[in-house]
């Protein structure tokens, strides 16, 4: 099937490189010259496991350009992947997506047949806002065009992308016309009946079933993708609670989560306590859901208290660290992760950056180590360390050990679940650990000298 793709960003260019791997003919289309310099040196500019492997054996076959008008004209499917940035409302913002709509509607010939997908997350109803764009353009050109517009959520979670794309749990689809529904179930097929042979990096699941493509209305498909993420978050944040109210009786929240887990109808996923969630997708989601129910006058105290209680995991680490140090006016502290989670180098939204601009604000000297996401936490935090003395990077870890006043580990890299933690200790002023993840038992730290706190562990 001729696709073309519209962005290349973390869905855009994962979804590309995987249609690419299941032979479909592939054009992807980015107007970041950045973005395009480095796709066409064969080089991912998303840091994602096993995408780069992937994108050097799809290479020889997928295009990428800047222009609209040089795929699509001959493209069957048309997929829009741009980006949807929160507006200061909440609200998410779809200009570019009724954009991308806009200049797929000015090339479109007017003798084929064209179906096209948004898989960005968007708010409910931007299907047939869509339409209206498409519409419109048609209009203006002086043709009737033919053209069939589909919602196609996403489901992925970074860090582990391509094993979900392989090998979905589902595939929703919202469409009013059979076309589009037909056309998009020929482009997963091999996905559906799992006739693809797998990439050696992602070998097929050994318990894996098929998955089912779920079709539906549009509005239900949008509303699919944004309720799916946010009761992710809800269970995460109920956890978070939940550990709260374990520091104040003497119970372990791992124990209680592993209790709670053991029943089917709970279950042990996203329920591990800690500093929350971050990254592009809850806090965004979350936050576009309650502005579409504010311009229905419907009020979601379940969602607004997920949220609250998600930004105050941040605020407990620094009470917890003020009440153990007294003060943080001058104190060193080393901070264990940038990312909003492991093997990413994202860090929108992620916990560590608001905990030190918080550790700034209070004089606190910040040393600062991720495994690979120091550039974009640079980028996003106030100066370096010529302009902000005050924080400092590092690629040693134990480096950012020494004389330190305590340590906070951020990010569950599996890189810090193998770190020595007693030479980590003996190199500290005061060998003190808040575990934000509960990597740690609390026994191991304390047997190799830390003064060690988790979140809801006794």
């Amino acid at each position: 099937m001729k696709i073309a793709i519209i962005g290349t960003g973390y869905v855009g260019l994962t979804t590309a490189v995987v249609l690419s791997y299941l032979n479909h003919d592939v054009a992807a289309v980015d107007k970041d010259e950045s973005k395009l310099t480095l796709l066409h040196e064969g080089k991912s500019p998303i840091h994602e496991p096993g995408i780069q492997n992937l994108l050097d054996e799809v290479w020889h076959t997928i295009r990428f350009t800047p222009s609209v008008a040089e795929v699509v004209p001959e493209a069957e499917l048309i997929l829009i992947a741009v980006g949807t940035p929160p507006k200061k409302s909440g609200e998410a913002d779809t200009r570019h997506v009724e954009q991308a709509a806009r200049e797929v509607a000015q090339v479109c010939l007017p003798d084929r047949h064209y179906t096209l997908v948004v898989k960005s997350t968007v708010p409910i109803g931007t299907n047939q806002r869509v339409v209206e764009v498409v519409e419109d353009v048609f209009s203006a050109r002086g043709i009737r065009g033919n053209i069939s517009v589909a919602s196609n959520p996403e489901f992925l979670q970074e860090g582990l992308a391509l094993q979900g794309a392989f090998y979905p749990d589902r595939i929703v689809v919202g469409a009013n016309s059979d076309e589009a529904i037909d056309t998009l179930r020929r482009l997963y097929q091999p996905i559906l009946e799992q006739t693809f042979d797998p990439p050696s990096e992602f070998p097929r699941p050994p318990s894996y079933h098929l998955p089912p493509m779920m079709t539906t209305d549009p509005n239900s498909a949008e509303m699919i993708k944004y309720a799916a993420n946010t009761f992710l978050a809800l269970k995460i944040s109920f956890i978070n609670e939940i550990a709260g109210l374990c520091e104040e009786v003497d119970a372990d929240v791992t124990e209680v989560a592993r209790g709670i887990g053991l029943d089917a109808r709970i279950g042990q996923q996203f329920l591990r306590a800690g500093l929350g969630w971050g990254g592009s997708c809850y806090p965004k989601d979350t936050a576009a859901l309650l502005g579409v129910a504010a311009q229905s006058g419907y009020k979601m105290p379940i969602t607004e208290a997920a949220r609250t209680v998600n930004f105050r995991q941040r605020e407990r680490i620094v009470e917890k660290l003020r009440g153990t140090l007294g003060t943080l006016k001058g104190k060193s502290i080393g901070i264990l992760g940038l990312a909003f989670k492991p093997n990413t180098d994202d860090v929108r939204e992620a916990p560590a950056l608001d905990i030190i601009r918080e550790l700034l604000a209070e004089g606190a000297i910040v040393r600062a180590h991720d495994p690979i996401a120091i550039p974009n936490a640079q980028a996003a935090l106030p100066g370096k360390d010529d302009t902000i003395p005050e924080l400092q990077f590092t690629e040693d870890v134990y480096e950012l050990s020494y004389d330190a006043d305590a340590l906070v580990l951020v990010t569950e890299w599996d890189f810090y679940h193998k770190l020595e933690l007693r030479r980590l200790a003996k190199q500290m002023k005061t060998p003190i650990l808040i575990d934000g993840r509960n990597v740690y038992s609390p026994e191991e730290a304390r047997t190799a000298g830390f003064h060690y706190i988790g979140v809801g562990r006794i």
